[in-house]
């Protein structure tokens, strides 16, 4: 077991070493594309499920502190993280969290159109934690950094398009909110359910299924 998990070390090491210009990182493949849109499209459900859901705690929260309604963030920031951690490719995160959103928006968010600018701030976010990363690791800190940046995303987005003009302890308390509900809702959540579908097999096609499975 020792010896597997040095090799594994080892291995990680060398692949980051070769940074960006990996063999095949930057080709998708057809199961690519497929299961990223997948994943999108589930994620939308949830996205249509939970704007009508956080209703009743967004009414809660904003008057028992204004801004601290952004901790209702996190669904809607799990597609992106998503895609990454199961894709594995450059842009991944971004395609889902996007895609989700254009599905949500096209289904009937109350939002709009906006919902697609908010997917692209969200899925830009995780995307960039990834790249600094050089999409090489895929470990909880990192998911949870991932889920993190796409909440900040969402926090800056929102106070643009919807709470313009909002004074400094509103920012404040509302990008605090949007970052600590996309680590734990959308990072740490986002990995345990990536790990959970690699259990069940569903990702052996994927590096972030075989990897699970190479741990057991």
């Amino acid at each position: 077991m020792h010896t597997s998990v040095r090799a594994s070390e080892t291995n990680a090491d060398t692949v980051q070493a070769r940074g960006l210009r990996r063999p095949g990182l930057w080709r998708w493949r057809v199961v690519d594309i497929v299961v990223a849109s997948v994943v999108a499209v589930a994620s939308a459900g949830i996205f249509l499920l939970w704007d009508v859901v956080s209703v009743g705690p967004s009414a809660l929260l904003t008057p028992l502190l204004p801004g601290l309604q952004e901790l209702l963030a996190g669904p809607w920031l799990i597609a992106g993280v998503l895609g990454g951690l199961i894709i594995r490719k450059p842009g991944a995160a971004l395609y889902a969290e996007v895609v989700a959103a254009t599905v949500e928006a096209l289904v009937g968010s109350q939002w709009g159109p906006t919902t697609i600018i908010s997917g692209l701030a969200q899925g830009l976010g995780a995307e960039l934690v990834f790249l600094v990363f050089l999409y090489a690791s895929w470990r909880l800190p990192v998911a949870i950094l991932a889920g993190a940046a796409a909440g900040l995303a969402c926090g800056l987005n929102d106070l643009v398009l919807y709470y313009p003009g909002s004074g400094t302890l509103f920012i404040t308390i509302a990008l605090i909110s949007a970052t600590i509900s996309g680590a734990v809702i959308a990072g740490a959540g986002g990995w345990v359910i990536t790990r959970g579908l690699a259990a069940t097999g569903a990702l052996s096609r994927f590096a972030s299924g075989r990897s699970a499975a190479a741990r057991v």
